[in-house]
């Protein structure tokens, strides 16, 4: 007895470090980030006031679950209102996205099976002849053919002695996380597709009113030229030009066409329509479009409510849980087996009599001796995969501050341009309309008033670009920024310059 209790005493340490050093995962750990205390962009002197309420930053806190908000109704277009709506319901993307949520979901689930038992039933009937040799019987000795009948409940469960159960629960847990976060991150990407190629199309549809309206002058100076030619005014030379300009911009025109026709297109695939039952209206971009301001607020905000940042964060820690997986298969597995039910070999109603009862209660400890170090490699797999989960997070947060920053310096490029480009249109038109004046007075040469004209349309065309850009880079930084925002659905107006 004292033998025992010396045995049982030396053992116990041991088994107690067994279990400490086969718990469950090892303790996950956020990685570090050097996330800097504001964008740059936001604090340079000619930035655009992206935090002008003058609000203080706050500390970063989990906010994955916050309502991202409709930031589309900040543009204040119900045409775009409907169009991301329709997205939304249709888009085949999405849809596909949605899919890999259900299955996710369903995985976790039959992970989750585990942790309670399983219990089964089985019934069965058969009829046989066993060989009289097969009996032990003399040959020839006559064996007539019987019945058997039975009926069984089962009943197993694995004991989660050293976390693998848990540890998969875990993993199948953050798995459909991450996916989810995937699903947020496809749906911001195909609500922001939308409004870019929507804003593309009326930016488009702007350029091409304003082409319209170079053609228009073209043909003007033709018939002029064409008039004075006849009437022996200017030679052969000054039509040959206007004409050439009033071809080139028709060329020009269809050229454009063709660009419009390709954007409508691919609206059309977001939408999850055929390009062929698809026809979006002319719309052009007016310099009156509102516009919102978007509040970029503090970078740490932003590890908060980007999408793909939140799906390489659960995807980190399922990876760390499959560690635990992993260390848990070098490790003795208990599961507890139980077999109650009936038999009988005559009929089906004795099989439920109390005398045809039989039982079975087990335990099965099993672990592994001899693996040929196939459970050492796959810790060694968890732990790398681990390594490239933490390197992908590292990087979806590098690239997602770069991204805000692009589009925060892009915002502030587009407003300087558009002051420019804004001032050079009030010049232009004024240069046009007194070279016109002096070619009618004749006190000028038309190439005089062809190079205002064209300068004209070339600063007039300039304009309407940028106007687009900046609608579609606030979209982007809108997308670079997680999504919705707070105190920003009030859209304010572009000033007209």
């Amino acid at each position: 007895m004292n033998k025992l209790h010396m045995i049982a005493k030396g053992v116990a340490p041991v088994l107690a470090a067994l279990l400490m050093t086969a718990c469950a995962a090892p303790e996950f750990k956020q990685p570090a980030m050097d996330v800097p205390v504001a964008f740059k962009e936001s604090q340079l002197p000619a930035a655009v006031k992206v935090a002008a309420d003058g609000s203080t930053w706050k500390q970063a806190q989990a906010a994955e679950a916050q309502p991202r908000g409709e930031w589309w109704l900040a543009f204040n277009d119900p045409a775009l209102n409907e169009l991301i709506a329709e997205a939304t319901r249709a888009n085949a993307n999405l849809a596909v996205a949605a899919a890999r949520v259900k299955q996710a979901r369903a995985i976790a689930g039959i992970a989750e099976a585990d942790r309670i038992p399983q219990v089964g039933v089985n019934a069965g009937a058969q009829r046989q002849r066993q060989s009289d040799l097969a009996l032990g019987l003399p040959a020839g000795t006559p064996v007539a053919p019987g019945n058997a009948f039975t009926a069984n409940l089962t009943a197993s469960y694995e004991v989660d002695l050293f976390g693998r159960v848990s540890s998969n629960v875990s993993a199948a847990r953050n798995d459909a996380a991450s996916v989810e976060a995937t699903y947020r991150s496809v749906l911001l990407s195909v609500q922001a597709d939308v409004a870019q190629t929507y804003f593309r199309l009326r930016a488009t549809d702007a350029e091409l009113e304003t082409l319209n309206r170079t053609v228009q002058t073209r043909e003007e100076n033709v018939k002029v030229n064409q008039r004075r030619f006849d009437l022996g005014d200017i030679g052969e030379f000054d039509l040959s030009r206007a004409k050439t300009e009033l071809a080139t911009s028709r060329a020009e025109a269809i050229g454009l066409q063709r660009q419009r026709v390709t954007t409508e297109h691919a609206l059309a695939v977001l939408l999850g329509k055929p390009a062929a039952s698809y026809t979006a209206g002319a719309s052009p971009l007016l310099d009156t479009a509102l516009l919102p301001v978007i509040p970029a607020g503090l970078p740490s905000s932003l590890l908060e409510r980007r999408p793909d940042i939140a799906a390489a964060q659960r995807t980190m820690e399922a990876s760390n849980a499959r560690i635990g997986v992993a260390k848990s298969a070098m490790f003795p597995s208990l599961v507890l087996n139980a077999n109650a039910g009936g038999a009988s070999g005559n009929t089906v109603a004795e099989v439920f009599k109390w005398s045809s009862r039989s039982w079975v209660l087990g335990a099965l400890m099993s672990m592994p001796l001899i693996d040929g170090g196939r459970n050492k490699a796959n810790i060694t797999r968890s732990q790398a995969a681990l390594e490239e989960s933490v390197g992908t997070y590292r990087q979806s947060v590098l690239v997602a501050f770069a991204e805000v920053e692009d589009n925060l310096a892009g915002l502030r490029i587009l407003a300087g341009q558009t002051a420019q480009i804004e001032d050079a249109v009030v010049s232009a038109r004024r240069s046009a309309d007194l070279a016109q004046k002096l070619y009618t007075a004749g006190r000028s040469s038309y190439l005089d008033l062809l190079d205002a004209q064209r300068n004209l349309a070339t600063v007039e065309r300039n304009a309407v670009q940028l106007r687009g850009n900046r609608a579609v880079t606030t979209v982007a930084l809108i997308r670079a920024l997680g999504g919705g925002w707070d105190g920003a659905n009030a859209p304010e107006k572009v000033a007209q310059r």
